[in-house]
């Protein structure tokens, strides 16, 4: 098979990693990919949002499947462009990717289907969340405690767009829960919880299709474990950035194959397999992310950090001749497995101590809530 892989990030180089042990892999192709991904296949200077690029890109090679990474090329359309012209994609139509599109449009789905999900309010005052309606790289959510909170959120989220929704916050335990979907089936990656799938992915996927807008590709599913039950508190409709760098490493099964079948409509015959294993990522930032990316500082200690057995995915890289340089806000993703998540954990952060360049900063406190 050749497989055209969009995108850019840290979860497109997970997704190349994984997608080269399938055995029916036969050419690896990324737009734009990055140095990480050059390692693995052969990158093209075509931009994730380009959807002619992407299709004269995708006939020229002849591809037996398209993966979309990103959100925004697939809330514009992109998948939409290359299945009229007959080219398997793994990736939702902009209809169906609307569910991460539109905050507004998402409620009314979860409405219509009976998913559990937080309250919507019509008067914006604390306590509340403030949501931009539209797409904001991860951006547009605010959680308000007080007045003061709210007065910034409102501000913020203005940036995004005029349209905003109000929510009750909930309290709790966030989890994400990942599907592949092929237009009507759910298959959790990478455990089976059916009872949240029941609850939450299958009931829209079924409100999707009812609105011709079946969803193909990974649901993506954010919710708050409330003393009342899970409630959805956000959906994407794509692999989740860096919570990919974490998933891949455990599935043991052969998930090209899985992405085939769901874009050919059929996932009724896929088992993953997943390993026991626990898995952490810690990601490395430029200094003033989120505020400004850092373009053009060497990265040292990248070979030493895999050498450790560590997995190092590249999510905001550039090469300046042949030396590997910084060029973006998240930078990269540290990975490591462990047999329980204290033990992938620590190997995680021994592996990011051999890893500097100018300004490198990374939260110390990822997993530090495992005691198995």
């Amino acid at each position: 098979m050749k497989v055209l892989l969009v995108g850019s990030g840290g979860r497109e180089h997970a997704l190349a990693w994984k997608l080269t042990q399938a055995p029916e892999l036969e050419e690896l192709h990324a737009a734009p990919g990055n140095p990480g991904i050059a390692a693995f296949g052969r990158c093209h200077p075509v931009r994730a949002e380009d959807g002619e690029g992407l299709l004269t890109l995708a006939r020229w090679l002849e591809a037996d499947l398209v993966v979309v990474g990103p959100e925004a090329p697939l809330v514009a359309g992109v998948a939409d462009e290359l299945r009229h012209v007959g080219v398997p994609v793994f990736g939702p139509s902009s209809g169906a990717a609307r569910i991460e599109g539109s905050k507004s449009f998402a409620k009314d789905v979860m409405e219509a289907s009976g998913v559990p999900t937080a309250e919507s309010l019509s008067i914006a005052r604390p306590p509340c969340v403030i949501k931009a309606d539209g797409l904001a790289a991860g951006k547009g959510v605010f959680v308000c405690h007080d007045q003061a909170q709210l007065d910034v959120a409102l501000h913020a989220a203005a940036s995004f767009g005029d349209a905003i929704v109000i929510e009750e916050l909930l309290e709790g335990e966030e989890i994400s829960v990942f599907a592949l979907c092929d237009g009507a089936r759910a298959l959790a990656l990478p455990i089976e919880i059916e009872e949240i799938l029941d609850s939450v992915h299958r009931p829209v996927l079924a409100e999707l299709a009812a609105r011709g807008a079946p969803f193909v590709g990974v649901l993506f599913a954010g919710l708050m474990l409330t003393d009342d039950g899970p409630r959805v508190l956000e959906f994407n409709c794509r692999f989740g950035d860096p919570e990919t760098q974490s998933l891949l490493p455990r599935v043991d099964g052969d998930l090209l194959g899985a992405l085939t079948r769901a874009a050919a409509g059929d996932l009724s015959s896929v088992d993953l397999e997943v390993a026991d294993s626990a898995a952490v990522t810690v990601v490395l930032a430029a200094g003033e992310y989120p505020a400004a990316n850092d373009v053009g500082s060497p990265i040292h200690g990248i070979e030493e950090a895999e050498q450790s057995g560590a997995l190092v995915f590249h999510a905001g890289t550039a090469l300046k001749g042949d030396r590997l340089v910084t060029n973006g806000g998240r930078i990269l993703g540290v990975t490591a497995k462990g047999d329980t998540v204290a033990a992938a954990r620590e190997r995680a952060y021994a592996a990011c101590d051999h890893i500097s360049f100018p300004g490198m900063r990374y939260r110390s406190d990822i997993a530090a809530m495992a005691h198995v």
